[in-house]
């Protein structure tokens, strides 16, 4: 049996209709999903200190991960430690992303004791009697292999919180309060 222009129709549209359900049904299959992990890598000036961890899984942040990151990011001057505000380290973890590093992004000051920073207050200009630093909510920090402009560029690009552009002290601030820049 030959088949006609009307067969060949037929079969055609079948075909377009086959590939017409496959691609709707593509989309639902190929979403992207929301990364079932987030991970931090840091150093602090100071201390020495590093590390690289998982600090997000599963849709939870690790209380052990977090425990570390406040440790890392302590008032070094008096070793007392706060909690770090988790959107903050989720910022960190973005700068980081944005930046395309591998190596740890360096903290120069995490959190700061009130005494620490009634201290600072009083030695230099511009440091804020209630700063964000104080709440686990801020971090002044470098990033090896960036200049310092490109860490403020890419800070001010996520609109996470503050960004400090501190040149002449060689370091950036972030902080997850209300969006502003200086």
């Amino acid at each position: 049996m030959q088949s006609g222009p009307a067969e060949g129709r037929r079969r055609f549209l079948a075909l377009a209709a086959g590939a017409l359900v496959t691609t709707l049904a593509a989309p639902a299959f190929a979403a992207p999903r929301a990364p079932s992990r987030r991970a931090i890598a840091l150093g602090h000036l100071a201390t020495g200190e590093k590390l690289d961890l998982v600090y997000w899984a599963d849709g939870h942040y690790q209380p052990a991960a977090l425990k570390r990151i406040a440790w890392l990011m302590r008032d070094y001057r008096s070793d007392r430690i706060h909690p770090i505000n988790p959107k903050l380290v989720d910022l960190l973890a973005a700068l980081h992303q944005r930046l395309r590093v591998s190596g740890p992004l360096t903290v120069v000051c995490g959190y700061r004791s009130p005494e620490s920073n009634a201290l600072l207050a009083s030695q230099h200009e511009g440091v804020a009697t209630n700063s964000f630093h104080m709440a686990g909510s801020a971090v002044d920090l470098r990033v090896p292999g960036r200049s310092l402009a490109a860490v403020r560029n890419a800070a001010l690009s996520l609109r996470g919180g503050g960004v400090g552009y501190y040149p002449h002290s060689n370091f950036v601030h972030v902080d997850v309060g209300p969006v502003r820049h200086w």
